[in-house]
């Protein structure tokens, strides 16, 4: 049995993500996390709610409410929507615990011990109207160099060109609106990640197996332009976690936080010390530490290519900084975009599902399998409310659900509803018990690799392979002539059921529990010797005739759903 550490990106505290954000992270960790505890393994699955910075004040004063109390709320509705897509985290901690702040303290003053924080005098502009500095992204105006009046402080989407706030032309916060704008002097801590840049190199550079996008990602990150530069870890905000040199006051810091992005990474850590605390488990310390005992744990994280950077260089160099033994991630697993028919999801428009959406549309599963089996693994995917329909039809209502729902109703008409006897294995069963061994062994190289969408394939090949084997032996032919034959039919197609239930578990959990309570069995046992899996269930075993695992949707349901959430167009 081996230890494995997963974690998924943690998602921002301002508003219910939608199904491009679970499928880039939360929802293939989960499968990962699944499968491996399903092959014995031991594992911790942690993530959080990433809740500092300017957006959860923005919206907290938005929503009428104090920032704390937003956060808290929010938190609870995200971990009660994680619940619903079946997500099997061991903790759903929060980066504002007073384990992160304690933490993230403790690193800074470690990093400055060790020579790798500077002080940075800087100018930036200052909303006198709303009493704070502004981060470039609430700074808008008309570019200097494409006239568009809509420029950010640190970008013009028009045009792409990179900018400054003091570059913009008629410059106002988006806060207040307020034009009465001032450059101002203040003072920032700054990580020297450039002082790490070849130990972070040569760290990249020996991960071979990690996925091209991740690596290219960060490589490009390393070298282009002028290479790794150090990074503030610090703002002038109210709402974050108090600037501190471990547990002494940070002289010139006063009234200042730690940067989002220097505190949410290090909230992994926390997370697993509030998973501790709140008497989940023990010995936190065994997981993260490696003079612990965390030398043996296999370290694996899940998130879009968007935070890529962040996790193959900004919090290794955390880690890496410190001098400390830290375990450091050990695979990366990167995805691309998800977009929504034709377009991006978008909040402000209304396109696109969202995670409450879809759980108030279908069951869990529906979702989770139409996801995983289209990861955005190589490229962009794009999810159509037509190619959901078709796929979750002919998927999980033709070929799973299809074939529970024929071979229980035939064995209660023509047997019981209990498992019959027969006669002993044949030729067909023999060639089943083959092409099963095949199947099962590649689908759990690709589950072991991590290679989600051609691990979904060759789970639906092995579905396929029931719905073979019934049609090439007709048992409802068979009994006709043959009873004895037909019941052994029979006996191994009920086995079947409980061996999918198995193998889909981590895909979908609600149908695998729904198939296994038919079944009246808990043994969970993962199938290794297929003969001994299709006799599992012995003759005499009972069984129940399930209710319909997967109902088919509708057209008229596909184009209501289409209009629905169709929005605005980009």
């Amino acid at each position: 049995m081996a230890r494995h550490l997963i974690t998924s990106a943690i998602p921002y505290i301002n508003g219910i993500k939608h199904l491009g954000n679970l499928v880039g992270s939360q929802l293939p960790a989960d499968l990962f996390a699944r499968y491996l505890r399903s092959r014995g393994h031991e594992v911790l699955f942690l993530c959080a709610t990433d809740e500092h910075g300017t957006p959860a004040e923005l919206a907290a004063a938005k929503a009428g409410k104090p920032v704390a109390e937003y956060c808290t709320e929010m938190h609870d509705v995200q971990a009660n929507i994680a619940d619903g897509f079946r997500l099997s985290f061991d903790h759903f901690g929060r980066s504002s615990s007073p384990q992160n702040h304690a933490l993230t303290q403790a690193f800074a003053g470690r990093l400055a011990e060790m020579g790798l924080i500077r002080e940075v005098i800087e100018e930036q502009v200052f909303s006198v109207a709303d009493g704070r500095f502004l981060p470039d992204r609430y700074i808008e105006g008309t570019c200097p160099n494409c006239g568009f009046d809509s420029a950010r402080g640190d970008q013009c989407d028009n045009c792409t060109k990179q900018l400054d706030p003091t570059d913009l032309i008629n410059a106002h916060s988006t806060i207040s609106g307020s034009t009465d704008l001032e450059v101002r002097t203040t003072k920032h801590l700054y990580l020297r990640q450039s002082e790490l840049k070849g130990a972070l190199a040569d760290w990249i550079e020996s991960k071979n197996d990690w996925p091209i996008l991740t690596t290219s990602i960060a490589k490009k990150w390393l070298n282009d332009g002028d290479g790794l530069q150090d990074r503030g870890i610090t703002r002038d905000l109210d709402w974050g976690i108090p600037v501190k040199n471990g547990t002494e006051d940070w002289p010139g810091m006063e009234g200042k936080v730690f940067y989002v992005w220097f505190d949410a990474p290090i909230e992994y850590i926390a997370s697993a010390q509030e998973w501790v605390d709140e008497g989940k488990g023990t010995d936190w310390e065994s997981w993260w530490r490696t003079d612990k005992g965390a030398d043996d744990v296999t370290y694996t994280q899940f998130m879009g290519k968007d935070n890529v950077p962040f996790h193959t260089l900004s919090f290794p160099a955390t880690i890496m900084g410190t001098q400390e033994p830290w375990k450091l991630v050990d695979y990366i697993k990167s995805f691309n975009y998800l977009n929504y028919d034709g377009g991006q999801f978008s909040t402000s428009r209304g396109r696109g599902v969202f995670m409450d959406q879809a759980l108030e549309l279908l069951p869990s599963d529906y979702w989770r399998w139409w996801l995983l089996s289209h990861a955005p693994e190589t490229s962009d995917a794009e999810f159509t409310w037509e190619q959901f329909q078709t796929d979750t039809n002919k998927d999980l209502a033709d070929v799973l659900g299809n074939f529970v729902s024929r071979i229980t109703k035939f064995c209660r008409s023509k047997f019981s509803e209990a498992v019959p006897e027969g006669v002993p294995f044949g030729a067909s069963e023999e060639q089943l018990i083959a092409d099963l061994t095949t199947r099962v062994a590649a689908f759990e190289g690709y589950m072991d690799a991590i290679e989600v969408r051609k691990a979904a394939a060759e789970l639906r090949s092995i579905w396929v392979l029931g719905n073979e084997y019934l049609q090439a032996n007709a048992p409802w032919t068979t009994f006709k002539t043959d009873p004895d034959t037909a019941a052994m039919q029979v006996r191994a197609g009920l086995n079947l059921i409980r061996i999918y239930a198995i193998l889909s578990a981590p895909f979908i959990p609600d149908a695998s529990a729904t198939m296994l309570a038919a079944m009246k069995t808990e043994d969970t046992a993962w199938p290794t010797d297929m003969k001994t899996a299709l006799n599992a269930l012995p003759s005499g075993h009972a069984f129940e005739v399930p209710e319909n695992l997967f109902r088919k949707i509708t057209d008229d349901e596909r184009a209501e759903w289409a209009e629905r959430f169709a929005g605005t167009r980009d």
